[in-house]
């Protein structure tokens, strides 16, 4: 393509004269059709990229959807997860901990060796990669938060079996037949020495019952003695673990031995007038780390509220005793 020729008319020597283009406008005219190559370059990139997929964008596109997927999938899980893990703690601590008189888990103790992310405000800024290893962390967390809880609920568990087994060595029931709870000749208390006259503290309550009527043992637990035991006569002591003993006194027969396996309602002996004493009658006492204990505070097991209200009654208004 030839180029253009400018002329410029001279006025001083009234004759066209040639422009020659100073260097500036050279440059500029000759790099004139490279930018506009450039400029058709762009928008043709531009229409490609806005209207027509390429095979590696469709693919970059079709992974993305996925991760989303993916992300939105594990998102929902780690959200419900959460809420049970809630919902378990608070009826860990507020009932089943309540409930077998243990101490509450602390945040400290529940959350130990974990990280509780508490500000979200970057995660927007996170890749699609990101927020997917975001998530998978949280379902991490989760698990280490569901192993806490289990083994919270081990030693739940651990604590009602201790707890089964402290009830069936706690005296809970009555020692001599029910029609026998009605004679009690003494309660538990000062009363008056029937021989020597002299006021004296009762360890224990004594039940009025003709030689030979069955007494029984009143939880399970080991027999620590079964001998004659001077004012005692004829006694038996029941070792029942958890630093409760109980002991029967005065009986014609003795029908275990020492170091022997009983269980509640098993017959250990008879009554009888052995040692000192006044008459036919079972002596019974409840003994907690060494210390006597009111029996009628252990009849749980086998007395109405009504036949409960009685016994108490009967054990308050007895005066005398008879060992």
């Amino acid at each position: 393509m030839s180029r253009k020729v400018f002329y410029r008319y001279n006025n001083a020597t009234e004759r066209y004269e040639r422009v020659y283009p100073d260097r500036r406008t050279q440059i500029v005219t000759g790099l004139r059709p490279y930018a506009v190559a450039v400029l058709v370059v762009a928008i043709l990139a531009m229409l490609l990229y806005n209207f027509f997929e390429l095979p590696r964008e469709r693919d970059l596109k079709a992974r993305n959807e996925r991760l989303e997927a993916s992300f939105d999938i594990m998102s929902r899980q780690a959200d419900h997860a959460l809420s049970v893990m809630d919902n378990l703690a608070e009826r860990d601590n507020n009932f089943y901990r309540a409930m077998m008189q243990a101490e509450p888990l602390t945040a400290a103790r529940r959350y130990a060796g974990l990280e509780r992310q508490r500000n979200f405000d970057s995660i927007a800024e996170l890749s699609d990669e990101d927020l997917v290893r975001s998530v998978g962390s949280k379902l991490d967390r989760l698990d280490q938060m569901l192993y806490v809880q289990i083994k919270s609920f081990d030693h739940l568990a651990a604590l009602a079996d201790s707890q089964k087994s402290r009830l069936s060595h706690t005296p809970a029931i009555q020692p001599v037949p029910e029609k026998f709870m009605r004679t009690m000749a003494s309660g538990y208390g000062t009363r008056l020495d029937p021989i020597y006259g002299t006021v004296k503290f009762h360890e224990g309550l004594d039940f009025s019952a003709p030689p030979g009527t069955p007494v029984y043992a009143t939880a399970d637990g080991t027999v620590k003695e079964a001998s004659w035991q001077s004012a005692y006569g004829n006694m038996i002591d029941i070792d029942h673990g958890f630093h409760y003993l109980t002991r029967y006194a005065h009986l014609s027969k003795i029908l275990v031995g020492k170091g022997q396996n009983v269980k509640r309602g098993d017959l250990i002996g008879l009554v009888g007038n052995t040692g000192k004493s006044t008459g036919p009658h079972l002596h019974y006492e409840v003994r907690y780390r060494g210390a006597p204990q009111n029996p009628v505070n252990y009849y749980f097991y086998d007395l109405s509220p009504q036949q409960y209200d009685e016994l108490i009654r009967l054990a308050e208004n007895a005066g005398h005793v008879m060992d």
